[in-house]
């Protein structure tokens, strides 16, 4: 008799929310199919977690937390494929791609570079990215961020100018 009870208030719940839900999750994503795939995981969740409904005056905005969750899971789902970066095919000039042997040796330097090093460099020098949006994209702190970049730029030093090490001991 309980799980016919559960039954029915899942039904009543889909039932009276489920088009609100589509708009919210339409509105969320900003694609229909999408959309749709929201609602029904969130339809989905609500049934295996029905039995945490507390209050049934809250379940609307129970729905709503619960789609908002998954909305939120598809992005840390997410993984972009990630392509290996090739920096001879990457100028580091706006106007034109530098063929001189300054130019080669620093990007064999940038080539040698750990990807830990690498990667924070290349979103500061490149891409332009402040050090709070490196550390967001590459998930870590703003201060690991920071050491990185200082001991990206040491490497690049020391490589494309190794006397100058040699004057400092």
């Amino acid at each position: 008799m309980q799980e016919k009870r559960k039954q029915l208030e899942y039904e009543r719940l889909v039932l009276v929310y489920s088009d609100q839900l589509f708009r919210y999750a339409l509105w969320l994503c900003r694609d229909k199919s999408m959309a749709e795939d929201l609602v029904q995981e969130t339809c989905m969740r609500a049934w295996k977690s029905l039995d945490k409904l507390k209050d049934g005056a809250s379940s609307k905005a129970w729905l709503m937390t619960i789609l908002r969750n998954e909305h939120a899971r598809q992005y840390v789902r997410y993984r972009p494929d990630m392509v290996d970066l090739d920096l001879d095919m990457i100028s580091l000039r706006d106007t034109n791609n530098d063929t001189s042997a300054d130019a080669f040796a620093l990007k064999q330097a940038l080539n040698e570079l750990a990807d830990e090093y690498k990667e924070p460099l290349l979103l500061q020098v490149i891409a332009g990215l402040s050090c709070e949006e490196i550390a967001s994209v590459c998930n870590i702190t703003k201060g690991a961020t920071m050491t990185r970049l200082f001991r990206a730029k040491q490497k690049l030093r020391e490589v494309l100018r190794p006397d100058e090490k040699q004057g400092e001991s």
